[in-house]
């Protein structure tokens, strides 16, 4: 057999364009290409001609710009490290979880936290009733923290903790706890995100205004940099952007851009560059963009490369981008949920293709409630089986040399530049999360991600294509909240009982203290004096001293309060975006037809609010509908984030809604969903209909309807489908009313 020839001359590209469409008659090859969401268009063939031109075609592992891997060697010689994100509901729970993990071949422990804990509450605190132990485990202090790694090495395991609000005291409570167990802080591994400002963007676990949170992960830089040499001080995150509906671009940009304003946030503090940005690591999700999500990761360390260059960096280490990524939650569907250990391996797989230095794999389970024992087993040994049985570990950056690949590469990193260009032109990043702009970018990229989901123009087998007649319940994890939060409380009472009270309040003063000192300084640098207010301290040091008094994780965060109040989000959303991708779709001019004789019939529209409860800030799902909805024609009040049952009420009675619609990703929904429902009781308005959607386990349906609800709307349902369910649950809870008045 001859060599292929090296390169293609066009009479040969003339021959492939008359057999290809020899091989589909009446196709048009030239829409063979696929435009993805980023408006980059794929080609159905590369060849060495798409690669005249390209740069850093011919570098290698190891090496500047460090496109093929920031190790030489990368698994040939070391694997990624195997990591389970999981924490579930007491800290007793998690640990005997982390300790089967780690026995199963587990490599590191990532720690989830309930929200109670990420919003700086206690738990006995009255707005988190509903919680306390969903969704991750609840720690109130040094003593949760210290049950969490019984038995578990600290000075050996490495530990990954998701924590962006709360960052001070939770860290704070990992470093003593460490320290009563005989770890010094020298020896401690790990990460955590300290990423604020992604949670203004997408996962809204703040707590402080923007200012002021930056300046705790520049202090946590500070100390980390000095005192915990190595610890990753902060995992600067693109994956809750993907899950929110960040498109690939869009995710490697805002993520690339919070990672330059954050070193600035040190540069300012008068650290070098590289003193502190060699532990400095990244945080991607893999989806099921299989191609753009390897290219996205090659094209990362790229960009990275030319960022920390454009900051004078000298090390290798502060040069070079390292990650830990996690295959996607949101493309798991609760539909025909097997079809996700599939989903899992495929991403799990390009995140290996794409240089991963770490990983997390879901459970099949996890769109529904958190993994159980025998979910988390399969999503692990899915790992292992790549690492041990494929031999993909052997060859380092495989997809080197790809003509789709390269080209690919340079493509996402070229329309990711052009948005971080964007970003600069605005300031920031900080403005650009201040201005709402960001926010809204991703907002729309999720509606349209929807609205081709609904329409079926994107296929998820199971869903909306291919589904089953019936779907076989399966076991989901069930956690009794109540008893998750009684525990806690009586925990908190008896270290309030124990300790002494005096130096415990004098050391939360001195936060205050310090907290008051920063706004000084803030002032000072506004008005052009870039001297630093005098000895404020540092406030992870402060933290540390007052968890080591077994201050709570809620008395810190109060402390810090005082002097920042706590930040409001406000509640823009886009609009048109879903109807332009969807309106072609059946049905969408009826619908829109039947709303328009309602809104004729009782002379004005049917008014929905979107309610989001307690302190689940996952707003996706809630911002989707609420766009939707209003391009059918519904006039739509978006309720803001943290609402009480109670607010939640007064808001829909003040604005003279026909339904509240609460949204629910965090497992309140058995407690929070009913006290909305009394709520309306009380407050004289039972005739507003209430309707759920969500992350809601089908056992969960029944209690839900005995509860009062009148629709549930689980992941894969159609957002028109909804809508049409709740306009005649509307008009039938109208005729009721009037049967009931005659």
């Amino acid at each position: 057999m001859s060599d292929a020839p090296k390169h293609l001359n066009s009479d040969a590209l003339d021959q492939w364009q008359k057999a290809a469409a020899k091989s589909a008659p009446g196709a048009d090859v030239d829409k063979l290409n696929w435009v993805t969401p980023e408006g980059l268009v794929v080609k159905p063939l590369y060849t060495a001609a798409d690669l005249k031109g390209l740069p850093n075609t011919d570098t290698l592992p190891g090496f500047a710009p460090y496109l093929r891997g920031p190790q030489a060697t990368m698994y040939a010689v070391r694997p990624w490290t195997i990591r389970q994100y999981a924490g579930f509901s007491t800290a007793e729970a998690s640990n005997a979880f982390y300790k089967k993990a780690l026995a199963a071949g587990g490599q590191g422990v990532s720690v989830a936290f309930d929200l109670a804990t990420h919003r700086g509450y206690d738990s006995d605190h009255p707005r988190v009733t509903g919680d306390v132990g969903k969704a991750g485990v609840a720690i109130d202090s040094v003593e949760d923290m210290k049950i969490l790694f019984n038995g578990i090495p600290l000075d050996k395991v490495s530990v990954s903790m998701t924590m962006n609000g709360a960052v001070l005291p939770v860290l704070a409570a990992f470093v003593v706890a460490a320290e009563e167990q005989g770890v010094p802080q020298t020896q401690l591994t790990g990460t955590i995100q300290n990423d604020i400002l992604k949670e203004f963007m997408v996962r809204n676990t703040y707590i402080y205004p923007p200012e002021p949170s930056m300046r705790i992960v520049g202090d946590i830089i500070e100390y980390t940099a000095q005192q915990m040499p190595k610890f990753n001080s902060i995992s600067i995150s693109g994956y809750h952007m993907q899950e929110a509906g960040a498109n690939q671009a869009l995710e490697l940009a805002f993520t690339l851009a919070d990672g330059k304003e954050y070193v600035k946030t040190a540069l300012a503090k008068g650290l070098d560059v590289d003193d502190f940005a060699g532990r400095l690591s990244f945080f991607w999700a893999v989806g099921m963009n299989f191609y753009l999500e390897i290219a996205k990761m090659r094209a990362a360390r790229l960009l990275w490369w030319r960022i920390m260059s454009g900051f004078n960096a000298k090390s290798p280490k502060s040069l070079m981008l390292r990650t830990h990524s996690q295959t996607s939650g949101w493309s798991l569907a609760e539909q025909d949920p097997y079809n996700n250990v599939v989903r899992t391996t495929i991403e799990a797989m390009a995140a290996v293709f794409g240089g991963t230095q770490s990983l997390h794999t879901n459970g099949l389970d996890e769109a529904i409630a958190l993994p159980t024992e025998f979910s988390a087993r399969i999503a692990r040994n899915t790992q292992l089986i790549i690492q041990e049985e494929t031999h993909i570990t052997s060859v380092v950056d495989p997809w080197a040399g790809s003509y789709m690949m390269e080209k690919l590469t340079q493509d996402m990193a070229d329309a990711a530049w052009k948005i971080i260009e964007e970003v600069d032109a605005m300031g920031g990043m900080v403005k650009a999360v201040d201005s709402g702009w960001a926010k809204l970018k991703i907002e729309a990229s999720a509606t349209e991600k929807q609205a081709r989901i609904d329409s079926r123009q994107d296929v998820i087998v199971g869903v909306n294509k291919y589904k089953l007649e019936t779907e076989d319940a399966i076991d989901t994890l069930s956690i009794d909240n109540v008893a998750v939060r009684e525990n806690q409380v009586a925990r908190l009472k008896d270290i309030r009982a124990s300790r002494d009270s005096a130096a415990v309040q004098a050391a939360l003063d001195a936060l205050t203290a310090c907290a008051e000192a920063c706004n000084v300084e803030a002032e000072q640098i506004a008005h052009g004096d870039s001297s630093k207010a005098a000895s404020r301290g540092n406030l992870l040091d402060l933290a540390i001293k007052a968890m080591r008094l077994r201050a709570t994780v809620g008395e810190v965060s109060d402390a810090l309060e005082k002097a920042w109040g706590r930040h409001r989000a406000d509640t823009q959303k886009v609009t048109g975006v879903y109807a332009a991708a969807y309106d072609s779709a059946e049905g969408w001019a009826q619908l829109q037809d039947e709303i328009a004789a309602f809104a004729e019939a009782e002379g004005r529209r049917p008014r929905v609010m979107i309610a989001k409860l307690g302190q689940d800030g996952h707003d996706r799902g809630a911002k989707v509908v609420a766009t939707a909805y209003a391009d059918l024609g519904f006039d739509v009040d978006m309720g803001p984030l943290f609402q009480t049952a109670e607010e939640c009420a007064r808001q829909a009675i003040e604005n003279d809604v026909h339904a509240v619609g609460v949204s629910t990703l965090a497992a309140g929904h058995k407690t929070l969903v009913p006290e909305i429902i009394e709520a309306l009781r009380k407050q004289g308005a039972d005739d507003i209909i209430v309707f759920v959607g969500g992350v809601i386990p089908r056992a969960d349906y029944e209690f839900l309807y005995d509860a009062g609800v009148k629709g549930i709307y689980g992941p894969g349902t159609p957002i028109p489908a909804s809508a049409k369910d709740v306009l005649e649950q509307i008009r039938v809870g109208l005729a009721s009313r009037a049967v009931a008045k005659a």
